[in-house]
């Protein structure tokens, strides 16, 4: 099928997310106070912002080590930077809705030329993550609880979550008995390589233990920097809430409904802290003002693109 044929539902799939991200902000902007948002948004100084951008970008090299760690340093550490600025470019900055996933593991397979164990490991690498962010946000919910927070609505949330990220590990391994069901379905021989990569990264355990450590670390150096931001925005919250509420924000901005999360993460996030005593406005604002962090990261990514090229097909 030519690229041609392929466009309309991708742009389809990118326009769809776009009108996602528009409805819930337009909802937050109708319902919250504009003046309360503006002063959030002047509170924020230029020099915050920009410390904490370098401080982001600083921490997504490390995650992209992190994944050149997962890959068996099977590229070189450059490449796996270079490829994984370009996936945190792609979900922002590239038309048709072309995932950062695809993109990072578009390059490293342009180095490694083995899509099975690129796809494996880009799958570790998100159940990894997914992992941390549900640690941190246990975390925050023990932290809560102890100190007499009723979190129960949210926690059956988190539990549910922690329960799908289980099941896609098991399924990734479980993958080839579809087509012992379905014996003529095609694409058996790429799915057999793809778990076959994945259960050898499986056997790596005490290198999996690291990875997650590392990713713990650094899904916690985000945590800590939005909520800088949202101090200095006026918030007045707990550090353990916004513990449990950040990541559990972020695991729910996955759902493929916006751009990038754009919407759905800061109205998940003010929906979970205004119960815990937080203002909806400022920590809506701050939300926004994270974003624009992410969107000027992924502006440099796409200067990596540019400068890269296309990255090869898996």
């Amino acid at each position: 099928m030519s690229a041609e044929a392929k466009s309309p539902p991708s742009l389809k799939k990118y326009l769809i997310r776009l009108g996602g991200s528009a409805v819930v902000l337009g909802i937050m902007f109708w319902i919250l106070p504009l003046d309360a948002i503006g002063a959030a948004f002047s509170r924020v100084s230029i020099g915050l912002f920009v410390s904490v951008l370098a401080a982001f970008l600083i921490l997504h090299v490390f995650a992209a080590l992190k994944w050149w760690f997962i890959l068996d340093r099977r590229i070189t550490p450059l490449q796996a930077i270079r490829a994984h600025f370009a996936g945190l470019a792609a979900g922002l900055c590239l038309p048709g809705a072309i995932s950062g996933d695809a993109v990072r593991g578009g390059m490293a397979y342009g180095a490694m030329r083995d899509g099975p164990a690129v796809v494996a490991a880009g799958a570790a690498d998100r159940l990894i993550d997914f992992l941390a962010l549900l640690i941190l946000s246990l975390l925050g919910a023990a932290l809560s609880l102890s100190d007499g927070g009723n979190l129960g609505l949210t926690l059956k949330v988190l539990v549910i979550f922690a329960g799908l990220v289980i099941a896609a590990g098991i399924g990734l391994r479980l993958l080839p008995l579809v087509w012992t069901v379905l014996p003529s379905l095609p694409g058996r021989a790429l799915a057999t390589k793809i778990t076959g990569a994945f259960g050898a990264l499986l056997e790596r355990r005490r290198h999996l233990l690291l990875t997650l450590t590392l990713s713990t670390a650094i899904q916690a150096g985000f945590v800590f920097l939005s909520l800088s931001l949202a101090v200095s925005a006026g918030a007045e919250i707990a550090s353990m809430h916004w513990l449990f509420a950040w990541p559990l924000a972020k695991l729910i901005a996955v759902l493929p409904v916006s751009l990038n999360g754009l919407g759905v993460r800061e109205a998940a996030l003010a929906g979970i802290l205004a119960p815990l005593g937080g203002d909806a406005a400022i920590i809506f604002a701050a939300g926004l003002v994270w974003q624009a962090v992410m969107f000027v990261a992924g502006g440099l990514g796409a200067m990596i693109i540019l400068m890269v090229g296309k990255p090869a097909s898996l």
